[in-house]
């Protein structure tokens, strides 16, 4: 796991593939005068969108909650905690809640603002933490912590996350790179292995597996694997330039 991977999970809706498919940058439907005003502009979430000026009942969370993903998608993420935050404070369902929360700390995390991130996953969380977005939300609360120095609660939460959803590929993941940092090669060889299973497979996590095999002392399968982590990288760059 290096500093420059995008290490956060974002909602897609129906589970957490492409973070972005599915989603629509036109702005949505508000009950407002759109001669005043944009809604995909952070004008409507500072102005408009604000309980003094328009009722709950006029707005639509789900909506609002697409709008902060568009923003997500735009890499406009100021504006998407915005937007997501007041998803979270409209919504009356508890699962659009939860998954405004948990992409509000994501949001937060690409700004590497770790303690908003932190707050906001625990947000999710407090909401429940055995649905279909407290893993991801664990995951990513995992990863704050890590990054903000606290090494043993990042771990403590990349295994609550396989604990709550055992297919959990990216949590797999991150489990076995926080146990490998603390020492613990052959339990991060497994968590890397059950990663690739589940179809989490490119040039970070063989590189990773190679690194815990070298602690192993399994120096040839390990230059094995550090060769094709080579490959893998050389192979998605040269298809990112067609």
């Amino acid at each position: 796991m290096t500093d420059d991977r995008d290490d956060h999970e974002f909602s897609s809706g129906q589970g957490f593939g492409d973070p972005y498919e599915g989603f629509d940058i036109d702005p949505p439907e508000f009950e407002v005068d759109p001669d005043m005003v944009d809604p995909v502009d952070s004008r409507v979430l500072t102005d408009e969108l604000d309980e003094r000026n328009i009722a709950a009942t006029e707005v639509d969370a789900e909506e609002l909650l697409d709008v902060g993903l568009s923003y997500i998608g735009i890499n406009r993420y100021e504006q998407a905690t915005d937007a997501l935050e007041r998803a979270a404070r409209f919504a009356d369902d508890e699962r659009i809640e939860q998954e405004a929360w948990t992409n509000k700390g994501a949001a937060h995390a690409e700004l590497e603002e770790w303690d908003a991130a932190i707050g906001a996953y625990r947000e999710a969380l407090s909401i429940d933490d055995d649905s279909e977005h407290a893993a991801t939300a664990e995951t990513n609360l995992a990863f704050a912590f890590w990054k903000s120095g606290r090494t043993e609660q990042a771990l403590e939460h990349a295994e609550r996350a396989v604990e709550i959803d055992p297919r959990f590929a990216q949590g797999w993941y991150n489990r076995g790179f926080f146990l490998l940092e603390r020492g613990l090669a052959e339990d991060a060889r497994n968590a890397f292995d059950n990663a690739i299973r589940l179809g989490f497979r490119n040039a970070e996590i063989i590189e990773e597996k190679a690194r815990a095999l070298e602690e192993l002392g399994e120096d040839e399968r390990a230059e094995e694997l550090a060769e094709e982590a080579d490959e893998l990288r050389q192979q998605a760059e040269a298809e990112m330039m067609e």
